[in-house]
């Protein structure tokens, strides 16, 4: 039977093992530095639609209701 305090063990979001406390969520060093490559390389971006200037105001190219 097996057992069932191993199951209750989250996997590494990396490689799929038990996680190991010292480099949590991951099981290692190695998971936790190809993590952190995967964000700097941008893998992990989150998508952005822009359709405002950093002022609030609509951006000059977007289309958007005549002002008066």
């Amino acid at each position: 039977m097996s057992d069932p305090a191993a199951s209750s063990v989250p996997a590494c979001p990396i490689c799929g093992k038990p996680r190991v406390p010292q480099f949590r969520p991951f099981c290692s060093k190695r998971c936790a530095d190809v993590d952190l490559n995967r964000w700097l390389k941008g893998v992990y971006a989150v998508p952005v639609t822009e359709t405002d200037d950093e002022d609030g105001d609509k951006a000059e190219d977007q289309p958007g209701p005549e002002r008066s």
